[in-house]
């Protein structure tokens, strides 16, 4: 049997964490392991019970969730999937830089935290899909500031070259937030094969995840501006 995803949950208000873990203890592959009150006891809590994933708020106090994420992700000790609210972009992009692997809205359906906890355990990143249009935003506005003459930088240039036409394609697909799945319809390929062209695209561009993708593709130019 495949061991069960270990999570600790970190929220300052008890009830959303009592939530949280019922929703998730009754799922057979996941396994609550902890909880903490604010981003210091997060940090504590991750090195005393070696969770896969931690489901991190980012408004509490002593540390806030995003210097929590900074030092837990900094020490490679586990991946954070954040919950966020629909009007604080500062946090959102905040998180983004300190390394967090998913963004989840706390208005979210119980079936979408259990998948969103099963997909960045499985090492995939994941924006809810309101998150996704604002990363896309502010990466397209971004890149709207290039100099024109300039272009694209010449290390991400670089790095450009390394793909294949394929590749290209693929990496605009995941920039719009398609699902492999969806990538595979688009492009008429099997789903197995998108896989494989999305882990050598993080590999040809030394990039974390899909989070990180969707960044370098809207500052490299690649994808198409968000309406």
């Amino acid at each position: 049997m495949t061991a069960p995803i270990r999570v600790l949950l970190a929220d300052d208000q008890p009830l959303l964490r009592s939530g949280f873990s019922l929703i998730l203890s009754t799922e057979e592959d996941i396994e609550v392991v902890g909880q903490a009150a604010d981003g210091a006891e997060a940090v504590e809590a991750v090195e005393r019970t070696r969770p896969d994933v931690v489901l991190m708020d980012v408004q509490m106090p002593v540390l806030d969730g995003i210097e929590a994420t900074r030092a837990i992700v900094g020490r490679g000790a586990a991946k954070v999937l954040i919950l966020t609210t629909f009007d604080r972009d500062d946090y959102l992009f905040d998180a983004l830089e300190a390394g967090a692997s998913g963004f989840l809205l706390k208005n979210a359906d119980p079936d979408d935290l259990v998948e969103a906890v099963r997909a960045v355990a499985h090492g995939h990143a994941l924006l809810a899909p309101e998150v996704t249009k604002r990363v896309i935003a502010r990466m397209t506005a971004g890149a709207s500031q290039l100099d024109p003459a300039r272009g694209v930088d010449r290390d991400r240039a670089e790095l450009l070259d390394r793909l294949t036409e394929r590749e290209r394609e693929v990496l605009a697909l995941v920039a719009r937030g398609l699902s492999n799945g969806e990538i595979a319809g688009e492009l008429f390929l099997g789903e197995a094969t998108v896989k494989t062209h999305v882990s050598s695209i993080l590999s040809k561009l030394h990039l974390r995840d899909r989070v990180q993708a969707v960044v370098f593709a809207y500052e490299a130019g690649l994808a198409p501006s968000a309406d």
